[in-house]
């Protein structure tokens, strides 16, 4: 392929996936020239407003313009964050790859070393996830959750500038693509050090790390071009993730943490679901050849909870 042209988010995380995956074609051998182009998104929009909009969330926030400009032929590839991008896909469009995955964890950045059971009583932490929300207080429930919006960089220099919050959470990969997660887990930033505490009792989002290539379904010059970065065990592991999901009938805003790895040759899917009404989640840990089996095992382990 003698040109591709790839979407992406101008956020400073979602540039830097599109350069890890210009990176990854040419450590592949793949000789094309790359071409980055920036697509503002609905979610970009909403992340940048100073009040909360009526955006339906869950719904292709991060990615449907991009989606647009694939369509209309200017690019040709839109990278995403899996974790934001919804199940299913239009029938013109497919996941040209998804690259081996990061990190998958949730991280507490806070100025209290020691991770969320060390936080003060009533402690008030930022996020924007229903997901990161209800785990939070399944674990804790003296803590007070705020709504906390902006991009990584935005994100951590507000907590740093604003005392009246304790503590945020982000994606550990997210940071760790960024430069901003220390070997010693603490972060000097506006004069303040900042502790960095992987939460080991939260499940992330399906899908959470992996970074997916979007392409139109009939271009097969672009599906062989990715299939140099394409890693299988990551796609089948966030399948089976994003399969219950599916199943489910919910988006990326819906508090359903999984997270599924390989081992000893099958797919071992633990989940967690929060649902209104309910004092205590559903819980799944099941193990399966396939993604789709793994999914539905979870999803029946779901309704017999």
């Amino acid at each position: 392929m003698g040109r591709l042209i790839l979407g992406t988010r101008g956020s400073d995380l979602a540039l830097r996936q599109t350069q890890i995956l210009q990176e990854s074609l040419a450590a592949a051998g793949v000789q094309a020239e790359i071409e980055i182009r920036i697509v503002t998104t609905s979610g970009d929009r909403r992340s940048a407003a100073e009040e909360p909009t009526s955006l339906d969330p869950g719904v292709g926030l991060f990615t449907r313009e991009l989606e647009e400009a694939l369509r209309r032929g200017e690019i040709d590839a839109a990278v995403h964050s899996l974790k934001d991008l919804p199940v299913d896909l239009a029938p013109d469009f497919l996941l040209g790859a998804v690259m081996e995955r990061a990190q998958t964890a949730d991280v507490l950045i806070s100025r209290t070393p020691g991770g969320v059971q060390t936080l003060p009583p009533g402690a008030r932490v930022g996020t924007g996830s229903p997901r990161r929300a209800t785990q939070l207080t399944a674990i804790r429930p003296d803590l007070q959750i705020s709504d906390f919006r902006g991009n990584v960089p935005t994100r951590l220099r507000k907590l740093a500038t604003q005392p009246e919050f304790d503590a945020i959470v982000l994606a550990q990969a997210g940071l760790e693509r960024l430069g901003l997660f220390p070997p010693t887990g603490m972060l000097e930033l506006e004069g303040v050090t900042l502790a960095m505490d992987p939460i080991p009792e939260m499940l992330p989002a399906p899908g959470q790390g992996a970074v997916a290539i979007e392409i139109r379904a009939a271009d097969a010059a672009a599906l062989a071009t990715l299939s140099h970065v394409h890693h299988a065990e990551t796609a089948d592991c966030t399948e089976a993730e994003r399969n219950l999901l599916r199943l489910i009938g919910g988006g990326c805003q819906l508090p359903l943490g999984a997270l599924a790895r390989r081992e000893h040759g099958a797919i071992r899917l633990r989940a967690i679901l929060f649902e209104p009404g309910r004092t205590r989640p559903r819980r799944a840990d099941v193990s399966h050849s396939t993604p789709a089996a793994a999914a539905a095992a979870a999803f029946d382990a779901f309704h017999a909870c």
